[in-house]
């Protein structure tokens, strides 16, 4: 039976000392795979605790995925874990001083072998490449991507704005959050990247591009390729992603990091 391979890495990078991403991918019922970024931001050491809750928060719910549910109530389900997992960080940053504002987003594919469901906060992002195409499937919740849109900066003033790393959505600096759900096919040859900006924001599309685009490159050599091609860029931010492709199934489990 055809399935979903998964593949990820993090990394802290060459200038912070703390890794506030985290990454997991766990195997749910009836062949569906889930895969889950976050990049935490905060004060001393509140970032990772962010993005810790919210990957754990999530993938604790994932396991009860119904696979049985259409897309719409798919959505609106993963929709609802995000918020769950919001209501954590919130409630947390709320009752601990040093964790004050912190904050986290969050990236989240779940996948059969047909397609699935993805879902953001913030600024991480989602990549398919199909046919040899690269399409980013996500749109950052950023000012600069707002201003962009708008017309008010062009793509190259947005890469030297000095607001080009605020955010204005993330899990846990609010009560509430609303994520951007959306459902994807899938197609053999298909492969997905989720990722922190500490790849998106350092290494060119072209560049992701042509490393996804290596179909003879295992999974695996892809991820170390990308890490390692952030780091030759500066490495100035934790870098952390997730790869999909199909596989065989594999039994049901998890991996966090």
């Amino acid at each position: 039976m055809i399935g979903v391979k998964t593949a990820w890495r993090t990394h802290v990078g060459k200038v912070r000392q703390v890794n506030e991403d985290r990454a997991w991918s766990g195997r749910l019922t009836d062949g569906w795979t889930a895969v889950i970024v976050a990049d935490g931001m905060g004060g001393h050491r509140a970032g990772d605790v962010a993005s810790e809750l919210a990957v754990g928060c999530l993938a604790e719910a994932l396991q009860f995925w119904n696979p049985s549910q259409t897309p719409d109530e798919g959505g609106l389900k993963l929709q609802e874990m995000i918020q769950q997992a919001n209501s954590v960080v919130f409630e947390t940053a709320s009752l601990n001083e040093e964790y004050y504002n912190m904050g986290t987003t969050v990236v989240v594919a779940v996948l059969n072998r047909d397609g699935g469901l993805i879902a953001h906060v913030g600024d991480s992002r989602i990549y398919r490449l199909r046919a040899g195409e690269l399409e980013q499937l996500t749109d950052d919740h950023t000012v600069i991507n707002e201003l962009t849109k708008s017309g008010q900066l062009s793509p190259e003033e947005a890469t030297r704005h000095p607001l080009r790393h605020a955010i204005t959505r993330s899990v846990g600096t609010d009560r509430d959050v609303k994520a951007d759900v959306m459902a994807i096919d899938w197609q053999p040859g298909d492969r997905l990247l989720l990722c922190s900006d500490g790849l998106s924001g350092m290494v060119d599309p072209n560049m992701l591009h042509a490393a996804l685009a290596q179909t003879d490159a295992k999974l695996e050599q892809v991820a170390d390729q990308l890490v390692q091609m952030a780091l030759d860029a500066g490495g100035d931010d934790n870098v952390t992603l997730v790869l999909v492709e199909a596989d065989e199934a594999i039994a049901a489990g998890g991996e966090t990091a």
